[in-house]
């Protein structure tokens, strides 16, 4: 047994990876990114505190504006939502006799990793898990959210809101195009918990090659800082993390076994905020400002880290396994 992807799958990879590099390429993460509403959105508001949302059940968005919606969301870009349908993103896993591309949960993680690499916004997973349940998720004319743990992202530019989430109450994010919501925790969805951990390989695998290519460019006491010892050792590091991650990402996709999308969530958490980290250190006070795109994988990272299966729900799942095993 292996785990390598098919041919298929790696044609499945590349064809996402050129559709994002034309629809949602570095000057439209930028351009989403310093939009006022981008900038405002990590701002707490605080009418939303004083009057939280109440809304269970798939509910459209109409309730939502019944409650009263935060204007310092960021626009969702509905146009790349419709690409992204008729690429088949959301459809992936749907039969094709109910209009999908009738493909495996392996091939949707290696289509998720791609969308953690370009750090695509919005509640893909969400929309992915409703094709087929909600009209219009599978095409993407329809954008839903659902609660991912104690979170619910995009809870205002949401069509459909699938869950309780009774309660809501609007948080800071820290990442500026992800606006959140906190709401009573709902138990972590396996298939959402694992393309959460195919996005977080994603990114992890984006910050090396960053951290590589800028090593090798960057110069000081006249020689590429990737020459000194300490850099390779982080580089090195990096890669180790990733490519680990990736392996148990694969293999629980494969098997669907509830242990191993834990163990492979909880190493794609760490992977991705620690390679995040270990870029950031190699870019320098460089990779701190606003203009460098290191601190958005940071952040991102966090974020998911906290969605669907969180660190210490996953380590529990792994004791409990190991206990029986004894």
């Amino acid at each position: 047994m292996h785990f390598q992807p098919t041919e298929d799958q790696r044609a499945l990879r590349r064809a996402v990876r050129e559709l994002l590099a034309a629809r949602w390429d570095r000057t439209a993460l930028r351009a989403a990114l310093d939009s006022p509403a981008s900038r405002r959105s990590g701002e707490e508001d605080p009418a939303r505190r004083a009057a939280p949302a109440s809304r269970g059940g798939d509910r459209g968005r109409g309730a939502g504006r019944e409650q009263g919606g935060s204007t310092s969301s960021p626009p969702l870009d509905r146009e790349l939502w419709r690409v992204l349908g008729e690429a088949g993103v959301f459809s992936l896993r749907l039969p094709e006799a109910d209009g999908g591309v009738g493909l495996g949960l392996a091939d949707a993680a290696v289509v998720f990793e791609e969308l953690g690499r370009a750090l695509v916004p919005g509640p893909v997973v969400a929309t992915h898990l409703a094709a087929g349940l909600v009209p219009g998720a599978a095409t993407g004319e329809t954008v839903v959210t659902a609660a991912a743990g104690a979170l619910v992202p995009w809870l205002d530019a949401a069509d459909v809101v699938r869950g309780e989430v009774v309660d809501a109450v609007a948080v800071r994010s820290v990442d500026p195009l992800t606006p959140l919501h906190r709401v009573r925790p709902a138990p972590p969805d396996p298939v959402g918990t694992l393309l959460t951990a195919a996005e977080q390989v994603g990114s992890a695998a984006r910050t090396t090659e960053m951290a590589v290519r800028y090593a090798g460019e960057r110069t000081q006491f006249g020689r590429p800082i990737g020459g000194f010892q300490a850099v390779k050792h982080l580089c090195a590091g990096m890669l180790v993390r990733a490519e680990l991650a990736r392996t148990a990402v694969y293999a629980a996709a494969v098997t669907a076994d509830p242990v191993e999308t834990a163990g492979a969530k909880l190493l794609a958490d760490e992977a991705a905020s620690g390679n995040a980290r270990d870029c950031l250190q190699i870019f320098g006070g460089m990779g701190f400002t606003w203009e460098a795109d290191v601190h958005l994988h940071l952040k991102r990272a966090w974020l998911r880290a906290e969605m669907w299966l969180t660190a210490d729900r996953a380590e529990e799942i792994q004791a409990e396994a190991l206990a029986l095993a004894l």
